[in-house]
């Protein structure tokens, strides 16, 4: 008894398990979750934060010991034991040195380290907006392969089906062999086109497996909105979102801020930095314990670092170039997809009037009126491919439309 009540619930695990559907949004919290290009790219992020850490210490002092005599030396001013019974015939020098340096030079390079770290920021949220949209775009895509398969499988079966009777008719001499024939090449190109979609799925499933990192992942575990067409209502600022907003235009104006920042420090690099110095000789000199204290400079006499200053004022004028560039490609961009949506919009409103069930009633009624010889094998064959390309161009429409909108939010960084 004990083993019945555990097969039933082992069932019944398993059937929850199987019955299991992710939507677009499940599949989105697995690539987040676990897919490995996002969790290895956070690794530069604090890589940066490390710099930045590291930046902002100061340089170690410098310790010298020298004038050290290792050997016993006559005819010498007699001087006190170092320590026990040793020294008294012994020179020994330290000196102890700290560079400061001036002009702000180590904040002006934390700051740089910090818009580097800006940089590792983005170039992550470009990762991840464009590994989402990706994602996204496929799940597209294999709601369009989806329905493709299912009306696929449905003519297939069809002429399946009619391949059987016609060669049987054939046989019996109560048709000709070419109509045989004639359906026999319309189902092997229908075949034919089941292993490329089969081929297609194959590819957007694997991709889907490998950004959720689901490697079970099936096409009947993914739940696509049976909805009707819906459009996207366009925001009237999306070009004020987009150059707020784009990932690639806010890393060009940080790359900006560095080269300013870069001059800034280019031009401290010209003040001379100052290395403060505390000494002790003993026998030396006239004293025998000297401890005294000095400063040395550099003379900014053959290098005032101009070179490297006029360096970086053209960087700025590189940078600031760019941003102009990419700005007018923003706008350029967000215009052509707007046209774009708008037009392919239309076009779904209008093919979205078109009712389906009739058209599929039709094609049995167009097989029984094949049957009554109402109507030719060829006439026949000609309505159902006109059926199966207008449903295809229905479907790549309605994908297109997706994958640009997609592509509209992916610039602009904002959902809508």
């Amino acid at each position: 008894m004990r083993r019945i009540y555990l097969s039933i619930i082992l069932i019944g695990f398993t059937t929850f398990v199987k019955a299991q559907t992710y939507t677009v949004a499940d599949l989105e919290q697995q690539f987040l979750e676990k897919n490995y290009v996002l969790i290895a790219g956070k690794y530069n992020i604090a890589k940066a934060d490390a710099e930045i850490v590291q930046e902002k210490l100061w340089p170690n002092p410098t310790l010298s010991i020298s004038e050290v005599n290792l050997w016993k030396t006559y005819q010498i001013e007699e001087q006190p034991f170092l320590f026990g019974n040793y020294g008294n015939n012994q020179q020994i020098s330290i000196e102890l040195e700290q560079l400061v340096e001036t002009a702000g030079k180590r904040k002006k390079r934390v700051a740089i380290k910090q818009l580097e770290k800006n940089s590792a920021v983005f170039d992550f949220e470009e990762l991840m907006r464009g590994l989402k949209k990706e994602l996204r775009q496929n799940y597209y895509s294999l709601n369009r392969i989806q329905t493709q398969e299912i009306l696929l499988n449905s003519i297939v079966d069809l002429f399946t089906q009619m391949n059987s009777q016609y060669e049987r008719q054939a046989a019996l001499k109560n048709i000709p062999t070419a109509e045989f024939y004639r359906i026999q090449t319309e189902l092997i190109g229908l075949q034919k086109e089941k292993i490329e979609l089969e081929k297609e799925k194959t590819e957007s499933l694997n991709k889907m497996r490998l950004l959720t990192q689901n490697a079970s992942l099936d096409l009947s575990d993914i739940r696509f909105s049976d909805l009707p067409f819906v459009s996207k209502e366009i925001p009237l600022n999306i070009k004020d979102q987009a150059i707020d907003n784009n990932i690639g235009l806010q890393r060009q104006l940080n790359e900006t801020n560095m080269a300013q920042n870069q001059l800034q420090l280019e031009k401290a690099l010209r003040v001379p930095d100052l290395t403060f110095q505390v000494n002790y000789d003993r026998g030396g000199n006239i004293m025998r314990d000297f401890v005294g204290v000095g400063v040395s400079i550099d003379l900014p006499v053959f290098n005032t670092n101009k070179g490297a200053i006029r360096a970086a004022k053209h960087n700025i004028d590189q940078q600031l170039t760019q941003q102009q560039v990419l700005e007018t490609e923003l706008t350029t961009n967000v215009n052509v997809l707007q046209e774009q949506l708008v037009l392919m919009d239309q076009s779904l409103k209008n093919w979205s009037t078109i009712n389906t069930t009739d058209q599929q009633q039709m094609i049995e009624n167009y097989k029984k009126h094949l049957q009554n010889k109402q109507i030719t094998l060829i006439e026949f064959i000609d309505f159902t491919q006109a059926y199966r390309e207008a449903q295809q161009a229905y479907l790549e429409l309605l994908e297109n439309y997706h994958h640009t909108v997609e592509e509209l939010q992916y610039i602009t960084g904002k959902d809508f």
